[in-house]
């Protein structure tokens, strides 16, 4: 897989992603920052890796998202040859959903 190396990108963005408070800022600065069609986009790869993670096969994926099988494959490859953050991610919404359930 190809990485972005660190002088190739900017932190600028990462920072500024990491100092929105809550949903609402983080939907209204995706709102701005993107085109609808880049967030379906990547709304749509991170249901697929949810699937995928879940354990959903290629073409239940494929019928539940609309996703294309390209799409589907490149997202499992992040799954399993990327740099983890899916994984961490899953893991940490995870632990708060059991979370809120003890409540």
């Amino acid at each position: 897989m190809i990485r972005i190396g660190k002088k190739e990108k900017s932190d600028k963005l990462y920072q500024a992603i990491l100092q929105l408070k809550d949903p609402q800022e983080c939907y209204d600065f995706f709102q701005d920052l993107c085109t609808v069609s880049e967030l379906r986009s990547m709304e749509q790869r991170f249901e697929v890796a949810s699937l995928l993670n879940d354990g959903m096969i290629y073409s239940d994926i494929l019928e539940q998202t609309g996703a294309s099988s390209a799409t589907i494959s490149r997202v499992n490859r992040s799954l399993s040859y990327g740099t983890g953050a899916y994984e961490r991610v899953f893991a940490r919404l995870k632990a708060e959903k059991a979370e809120e359930e003890t409540k």
